[in-house]
């Protein structure tokens, strides 16, 4: 790994939302990869309104699962905060994301969310922590 890309945080936020917007995936994988500091953003991403990034967003956890299973584990935070947000779509797509990475540190986060109050966002959490005890690996849809 190479220096970390020297951009105001605010200022890469903007930029990999815009670009995730515009469907340059490869090229945000790319980003991450280069700079795992970027992992830490992921939860933040998930809010932008604009659809197309939070399923790009989506996307690339899926394939930085497979591609850079080294570090996807730094994005574990910052998804599990955004179990306690206020809008249920973001709740369930975090513990989707979660899911996704199968990482024995989401298990507290999704053991919470099993208690939501929304029941998608609770269904959607049991099934990440069963997948993740069990071992499923999960391959992108794509």
């Amino acid at each position: 790994m190479t220096e970390p890309i020297n951009v105001a945080p605010s200022e890469l936020k903007v930029m990999i939302a815009d670009y995730m917007e515009k469907g340059f995936l490869k090229n945000i994988i790319d980003m991450f990869k280069h700079d795992a500091q970027l992992y830490d953003y992921i939860g933040d991403l998930m809010k932008d309104d604009r659809l197309r990034v939070r399923i790009g967003i989506a996307a690339l956890v899926e394939t930085l699962v497979l591609e850079d299973l080294e570090h996807i584990p730094k994005a574990i935070l910052s998804i599990a905060c955004l179990l306690k947000d206020q809008n249920p779509v973001i709740r369930s797509d975090a513990a989707y994301l979660l899911g996704v990475i199968r990482h024995r540190d989401s298990l507290p986060f999704l053991r919470e969310a099993t208690n939501d109050e929304d029941a998608n966002v609770s269904t959607i959490a049991k099934e990440a922590i069963e997948e993740i005890e069990l071992g499923i690996v999960k391959r992108p849809s794509w």
